[in-house]
C-alpha cells in the first residue's frame, strides 16, 4: 500500500495527499472489470478469424501500462500544463483525423482509423478531451476578459470537429462534442433563449442525418418500430439479460458472446448481464456514477471558472458515452457504435480515456499543500 509522510513535500506526497484516491480507485477497478470482461466476451469474435482466444485480451493489456502512466501523469500535472496539454492534443488529433478522411480506409463503412501495423489508431477518440479543456480555457478567458472572443473561436472550433465527424460518418462522437460545448457555454452563462435555439438546431441537425445518413435513418427506424429491419443485435442482447437473470449464468457460461459480432465493445454490458447478473450490472452503473457525482462535488468549491467548466464538460462526456452505451444494450435508445468507458475493448478508447480521468484528477485535486509545520495548508485559487 502507498504510504507518504504528511510531512513530505515530494511531488508524489503532494499529489497522493490531494488526488480523489476514491475515484482513482473506482478508476483502476473499472479498468480490471473491463479487462476481464474482455477475456469473457472476445472468444467467439477470436473464433471467426481464427485468432487464440485470448487475442483480444492479451491485446488490451498491452495498453494498461501506458494508460495507466497517462492517468497517473496527466492527474500530477498542475491546471496551466493540463490545458497545455490540451492545447497540443487538439490539433494534432484533428490533423490525424484529416488523414482518416484522405485515406479513405473503410471499416463497417466508415473511415475513422488509421492504420499502425497490427493497430489501428482512432483520433476522433482524442479529440473530445482535448476539446473540453480548449473550449473551458477559452470560455474562461472570455469570463475573465470580456473583449476576447472565447466564445466565437469555441464555436467555429466545434464547427469544424463537427463536420470532420459526420465526414467519417460517426454521428455518435459528433452529437456528444455538441452535448459538452452546449453544457459548457450554459454553465458559462448563456440565456435560455440561446440554448432553446441550440435545442431546436440540435433537433434540426438530427432530422437533417436522417434523411441524408441512411444508416442513421436505418436505426431510427428499427428503434421506433422494430419490424421495420433488423433488429437482432438488440434482440440476442435483450435475451442475454433475461439469460442473466439476478446472479448470471457464471464466468463463461454465456451464449450472446458467440452470436454478437460486437460482444467485446459495444454489446460488452450484455456479456456482463448475462454472465455475472443484474447485481454485477448495477455495480457497474454504481461505479460510473460515483466517478461523476464525486467529480461534480468537488465542483461545489471550485473558484476557477476553467477548472470548473473543464471538468464539467469531461465528466459529462464520460457519463453520457457510458448512458449511451448502456441505453442501446437496454434498447432505451437507438443502436450506435460507442463503447463503455473503461470496459468495452478498443486501445484508443482506453488512451483517451485515461487522458480524460488523468484531466479531471488533476484539475479536482485539492487545493492544499504540505506546510513547513508538517500540517496541511489552505492555498489560494489556482492559476
Amino acid at each position: 500500500m502507498i504510504a507518504f509522510a504528511r510531512s513530505d513535500r515530494s511531488l508524489l506526497a503532494r499529489w497522493w495527499w490531494t488526488v480523489d484516491r476514491w475515484t482513482l480507485l473506482t478508476v483502476v477497478m473499472l479498468i480490471g472489470v473491463g479487462l476481464i470482461l474482455i477475456l469473457a466476451a472476445s472468444p467467439g469474435m477470436a473464433a471467426r478469424f481464427n485468432l487464440s482466444s485470448f487475442h483480444f485480451g492479451l491485446r488490451q493489456a498491452l495498453f494498461l501500462v501506458p494508460a495507466l502512466a497517462l492517468l497517473i501523469g496527466i492527474s500530477l500535472l498542475e491546471p496551466i500544463w493540463i490545458r497545455r496539454f490540451a492545447v497540443l492534443l487538439l490539433p494534432a488529433a484533428a490533423l490525424l483525423m484529416l488523414v482518416t478522411l484522405l485515406l479513405d480506409i473503410k471499416m463497417n463503412g466508415a473511415a475513422r482509423w488509421i492504420p499502425l501495423g497490427p493497430f489501428t489508431l482512432q483520433p476522433s477518440e482524442f479529440v473530445k478531451p482535448a476539446f473540453a479543456v480548449v473550449a473551458a480555457w477559452l470560455i474562461a478567458t472570455e469570463l475573465r476578459s470580456p473583449g476576447f472572443p472565447g466564445r466565437k473561436l469555441v464555436a467555429a472550433i466545434y464547427l469544424l470537429l463537427v463536420a470532420m465527424l459526420l465526414a467519417q460518418p460517426d454521428f455518435g462522437q459528433a452529437v456528444l462534442i455538441s452535448v459538452v460545448w452546449a453544457a459548457q457555454i450554459f454553465i458559462a452563462g448563456l440565456p435560455i433563449l440561446w440554448l432553446a435555439g441550440l435545442a431546436a438546431a440540435g433537433l434540426a441537425g438530427i432530422t437533417v442525418a436522417y434523411f441524408t445518413m441512411p444508416h442513421v435513418a436505418s436505426r431510427i427506424d428499427r428503434f421506433i418500430d422494430p419490424a421495420s429491419g433488423d433488429t437482432g443485435q438488440i434482440d440476442r442482447a435483450l435475451n442475454a439479460f433475461r439469460s442473466g437473470g439476478v446472479f448470471g449464468r457464471g464466468p463463461g457460461e454465456g451464449a450472446v458472446k458467440q452470436h454478437l459480432p460486437d460482444a467485446h465493445t459495444d454489446y460488452i454490458f450484455a456479456v456482463a448481464g448475462e454472465e455475472f447478473g443484474a447485481f454485477a450490472c448495477l455495480a457497474i452503473l454504481a461505479a460510473f456514477a460515483v466517478i461523476v457525482v464525486r467529480g461534480m462535488a468537488r465542483l461545489m468549491h471550485e473558484e476557477d471558472p476553467f477548472a470548473f467548466l473543464a471538468v464539467a464538460g469531461l465528466l459529462i462526456l464520460f457519463g453520457l458515452q457510458a448512458v449511451i452505451n448502456i441505453g442501446v444494450n437496454l434498447a432505451l435508445l437507438p443502436s450506435k457504435g460507442m463503447t463503455l468507458p473503461f470496459i468495452s475493448y478498443g486501445g484508443s478508447s482506453l488512451l483517451a480515456l485515461a487522458i480524460t480521468m488523468g484531466m479531471v484528477l488533476g484539475l479536482t485535486r485539492g487545493n492544499r499543500f504540505l506546510s513547513r509545520s508538517g500540517g496541511l495548508a489552505v492555498r489560494g485559487a489556482r492559476q
